[in-house]
């Protein structure tokens, strides 16, 4: 069974910085891409970044700049490095990852900007 855990969120100054870590086990088979949503309260869940397997990277247009996902394929791991956080980013995160037979959702992690 597929298991997500995510680390790294909490309190942070705006103009601060964290580091969300993402770490699947469980596949049967390969991962493809890797990526980070968000979700604030009243609010839909959105698309923060996503990774290829080739290492290929989006971003939302609000993060640009600020934020950088990556990814280690031999830990199958995915990072987000969040830099000049701004009270707009608080939410909670989730991972997701894309294998060939469906995707998966992490538990999320809360990160709270305060100004």
């Amino acid at each position: 069974q597929v298991q997500l855990v995510e680390s790294g969120g909490g309190l942070v100054q705006a103009g601060g910085s964290l580091r969300l870590s993402c770490a699947a086990s469980g596949m049967k088979f390969s991962i493809n891409d890797m990526g980070w949503y968000r979700q604030a309260p009243g609010s839909q869940r959105e698309l923060v970044a996503v990774i290829t397997r080739s290492g290929a990277t989006t971003e939302a247009d609000s993060v640009k700049g600020r934020f950088t996902i990556s990814r280690d394929s031999a830990k199958n791991t995915v990072f987000l490095q969040m830099n000049s956080l701004k009270p707009e980013d608080t939410a909670v995160y989730y991972c997701r990852v894309w294998l060939v037979i469906g995707a998966y959702w992490g538990q999320g992690t809360q990160v709270t900007v305060s100004s």
